[in-house]
């Protein structure tokens, strides 16, 4: 299970940061601050949602 929950980790916080980090730059926000938050809050909302992806396959 910890290989896969890694795996799903690595794919959704690299999606989640991406996405945070464009929403920041399209909102206008420019700086090291706002980008590096953005990708901090994208790796941590990446952890319960692997964690959840990787259970939800593990059970199929």
């Amino acid at each position: 299970m910890m290989r896969l929950f890694l795996l799903m980790f690595t794919l959704a916080a690299t999606v989640l940061a991406g996405v945070g980090i464009t929403a920041v730059l399209a909102a206008g926000m420019d700086g090291w601050q706002p980008i590096v938050a953005a990708a901090a809050a994208g790796g941590l909302i990446a952890l319960p949602a692997a964690w959840m992806a990787a259970k939800k396959i593990r059970t199929l």
